[in-house]
């Protein structure tokens, strides 16, 4: 049974405007009714900027708690983790990982896999393919136009599956090798998202909106799904989406994205939304009980 409630918050900062929506749907009872669910608060902007979606980052971070704790060994009481793909700041490098990714797994307790791909980047749209080969994603996937069409927010790099448009997103105790943990919150930035999103809470695959491309689920430790919801689309090259939200406890133990309707390659055309990632922003993962 699903309950949809849609409120609406407007925000103005300088000459920005930013909605922040908050959906309300009813949890299917897993033989535990005393585990009562509370609606997360949603948090979600498009645009063709950076200043399109800030204020929006910026209030869910701080929803989430400060400070970053960077790679500090936790669990620590309070604050969020965050990961820009940018490895310090000026980098061009193409970075390629294999599948599952443990990267960041230690240092701030988050675990990439991807079902049907081969592993993960991190790289620039575009970069000189003498000096930093294969040249950025546009090298590495053999498409030129990823050099034009993405846009990053945190420069300067993004971050995709390798043959896949799926990442899923275990979480564990920072500095506390394989103890898993649970989250309170989950948001993740997206460049050139452009067909359009399901304007609210998201339906599982198959019956959803067929225009609809990205798509984020959010999992409790038992694999139930406790909410879900496409992300929202802003026409043109180069646009950024932001979507993220927040729940009242530390429940969330799995995130699965699906990142546009195709993987990434040589071959796009106008039916294929190819997406890429940006910065991940979740809350302090604490160890499951």
């Amino acid at each position: 049974m699903k309950k949809h409630v849609l409120l609406t918050v407007v925000a103005a900062f300088g000459l920005l405007s930013v909605m922040v929506s908050v959906s309300v749907r009813q949890a299917t009872a897993r033989g535990d009714t005393s585990k009562d669910f509370v609606p997360p608060i949603v948090f979600q902007a498009a645009g063709p900027t950076v200043e399109s979606i800030q204020g929006t980052v910026d209030a869910f971070r701080a929803a989430l708690g400060n400070p970053n704790n960077g790679n500090a060994p936790g669990p620590l009481a309070s604050g969020r983790r965050e990961i820009n793909w940018d490895g310090g700041g000026n980098n061009q490098t193409t970075a390629v990982a294999g599948n599952p990714f443990p990267g960041f797994q230690i240092i701030r307790g988050a675990l990439f896999t991807t079902p049907d791909g081969t592993g993960f980047v991190q790289a620039p749209p575009a970069a000189d393919p003498a000096l930093f080969p294969p040249g950025g994603l546009a090298g590495l996937f053999h498409n030129p136009t990823y050099g034009t069409i993405f846009s990053t927010f945190s420069p300067l790099r993004l971050f995709s599956a390798i043959g896949s448009n799926i990442t899923e997103v275990d979480f564990f105790v920072p500095g506390g090798g394989n103890i898993r943990a649970t989250t309170t919150g989950f948001g993740a930035v997206f460049t050139d998202v452009d067909q359009p999103d399901g304007s609210g809470s998201g339906k599982k695959h198959g019956d959803h909106n067929d225009n609809a491309s990205t798509l984020i689920e959010y999992f409790d430790a038992d694999c139930e799904l406790l909410f879900s919801s496409f992300v929202p689309a802003s026409p043109g090259d180069g646009s950024l989406s932001f979507f993220g939200i927040l729940l009242d406890d530390a429940r969330i133990a799995r995130v699965r994205i699906t990142s546009g309707n195709a993987a990434p390659g040589p071959d796009d055309d106008r039916k294929r939304d190819i997406v890429m990632m940006d910065d991940f922003i979740y809350g302090e993962p604490q160890a499951l009980r």
